[in-house]
């Protein structure tokens, strides 16, 4: 197959890594809502900075308990509303005091308030302004057209009895690389079980091979199948396979992966995570799920962390640099989730125990999130880490 000209490949790849508004891959993600908070992050009234697709951005809780996305910059002056302060309704501007709604109208300004009551030049004044609403212990926002659709209420947003947590985490390169890796089932087999092999100081054996892929197309998205060496086609990762759901996610079974394009040469990682209580532990009610950042890179060697399942993902999106250079590339072809169980069979699992011993997918979990993790799941620190085995002996989790 000839390959295409640089000029040809940069031209077809910019429509899919472009995401500034007006372009044309832009306008499309903007028709979507997109996770950019955990609700935990502003469990009280405040402000939090956002970049969503190069738009600078504020995410506000008032003190009436309503949330507001607004430009991050104050019309009047252009002072950083982040550091602004919230009132009874809306968002403050912490320079002279402009009074913004949710909805980007002007409610205030104190002194051409006090000074020109009869101008009323707050009544000429808006500000960029997008919906957010919370589903799933996760804040989403909304920059596109009117009408709007739905927030995804997928279904494991309402699963019961389960522990959920939230970990985000920024890299520094352009969203689609992080989610084509979405459908790319054989990356796990190196990147993951046979690289995690090495890392422990191991050389083999190697994980079983994938001898067989296929990608289908539904609804929401593509399912991709694998065979190995050690499974069939009666196998669940044949005949049910993972799902990867468009434009944003990765949804393999107990947690989804969301691919936020911060800009186009930065992403934000939302994981939103469910561990299933055993079945000693229920009823399990989970009043606020914590969100917590994961670090990537080594404070002292300045290289990417690669100890856990994200943390390789990370260095292999990376690795491409900020945006592909596709013209470079030479292509080859290539469940106690919900139902529950007990204790004595989380100890006996190897994939249960695996993920009582630490979280697996994120190094950085803090004690605070691990403590409320394992009081959720009926277990000690002593109970929990009595396997000596690392994480690498334990058998790998399927992706």
């Amino acid at each position: 197959m000839p390959r295409d000209s640089n000029a040809e490949a940069g031209s077809r790849w910019d429509i899919l890594t472009k995401t500034g508004a007006g372009t044309p891959m832009g306008d499309l993600l903007r028709r979507y809502w997109w996770p950019i908070a955990g609700a935990s992050e502003l469990e009280r009234p405040g402000t939090l900075p956002v970049r969503l697709m190069g738009e600078d951005l504020v995410l506000y809780k008032d003190l009436g308990g309503k949330y507001g996305l607004l430009d991050r910059h104050c019309r009047h002056r252009r002072a950083d509303l982040s550091y602004g302060y919230v009132e009874k309704c809306g968002l403050r501007c912490n320079y002279h005091g402009w009074l913004y709604d949710a909805d980007g109208s002007c409610l205030a300004q104190p002194y051409e308030d006090m000074a020109h009551p009869e101008a009323r030049l707050r009544d000429e004044i808006r500000i960029k302004a997008y919906p957010v609403e919370e589903l799933g212990g996760l804040l989403w926002a909304y920059l596109g057209p009117e009408p709007r659709p739905l927030v995804p209420n997928w279904e494991f947003f309402s699963w019961k009895n389960g522990f959920r947590q939230i970990v985000k985490a920024e890299i520094p390169c352009n969203w689609f690389q992080c989610q084509e890796n979405s459908i790319d089932p054989v990356h796990f087999e190196w990147t993951h079980s046979n690289w995690s092999l090495r890392l422990g100081g191991t050389t083999g054996p190697y994980t079983p091979q994938h001898v067989k892929v296929d990608f289908n197309e539904f609804d929401y998205g593509f399912q991709y199948k694998r065979v190995r060496t050690d499974t069939s086609e009666k196998d669940r990762l044949w005949t049910v396979g993972r799902v990867c759901l468009w434009p944003n996610g990765l949804f393999t079974g107990n947690h989804v992966e969301f691919r936020v394009p911060v800009d186009d040469e930065n992403t934000l990682s939302v994981m939103w995570h469910f561990s299933r209580v055993p079945r000693e532990r229920e009823p399990y009610v989970q009043n606020s799920i914590p969100t917590w950042q994961g670090p990537i890179a080594d404070p002292v060697t300045g290289r990417w962390i690669t100890s856990h399942v994200m943390n390789q993902d990370f260095v292999t999106w990376v690795g491409q640099g900020h945006v592909a250079d596709r013209s470079l590339e030479y292509l080859a072809p290539s469940e106690a989730f919900i139902e529950g169980f007990t204790r004595a069979e989380a100890m006996a699992n190897p994939l249960a125990r695996r993920g009582l011993q630490g979280y697996i997918f994120q190094t950085g979990q803090p004690a605070e999130v691990r403590a409320a993790f394992l009081a959720a799941m009926g277990f000690s620190e002593a109970e929990a880490t009595a396997d000596p085995r690392p994480f690498d002996a334990l058998a790998p989790a399927a992706r």
